[in-house]
């Protein structure tokens, strides 16, 4: 028998995530030249500094490639990024600069966070950090939730509110 969709379960050794473990955990699948992942994050960022210490914020790529060509890019420098442990500050980097996605950008993002440029650029086109992308990608789609972005799951449960910061505290305190 085929197991059920829905989310797959935070895998701390290859996720993404910050914050508490014991906090209501947001999973966001997202894409970095979506304007809605953008709105998103920013409600999360809202959320976690609001919430501080309750809230676990976990994110996992899903770049809408026929749609947004820079998306995929965007993914592989900051998983580039998280090979130097510096997953975070790219993924904010990017997620507030969604007009600047091109590789000379990315190079300058790399260099602005003080990362081994070299390193950086060679990891981003490597297999490894493709592979990585394709399981988030995979996860999401197996969900049978995840069909654009950004789709955030609250707990486990796919959340279908507001992208806004009111309508994601409300969904936070049920």
């Amino acid at each position: 028998m085929a197991p059920e969709p829905g989310m797959a379960p935070l895998d701390e050794e290859v996720d993404h995530a910050r914050g508490p473990a014991a906090g209501h955990l947001i999973l966001d699948y997202g894409d970095y030249e979506c304007p809605y992942s953008r709105q998103a994050f920013r409600a999360i960022e809202y959320a976690e500094r609001e919430l501080s210490g309750r809230v676990r914020f976990a994110f996992r790529h899903f770049p809408l490639v026929q749609i947004h060509p820079h998306s995929f890019g965007a993914a592989a420098a900051a998983e580039a990024a998280a090979v130097q442990d510096c997953f975070w500050a790219m993924h904010e980097l990017l997620s507030h600069s969604q007009k600047a996605l091109e590789d000379d950008d990315l190079l300058q993002y790399a260099e602005q966070l003080g990362l081994d440029v070299a390193r950086f650029d060679e990891d981003r086109v490597g297999p490894d950090v493709r592979r990585r992308i394709r399981r988030d990608v995979e996860s999401g789609l197996a969900s049978a939730e995840v069909r654009g972005t950004p789709t955030l799951f609250i707990d486990g449960v796919v959340y279908v509110g507001g992208f806004d910061e009111a309508s994601l505290l409300e969904a936070l305190s049920r």
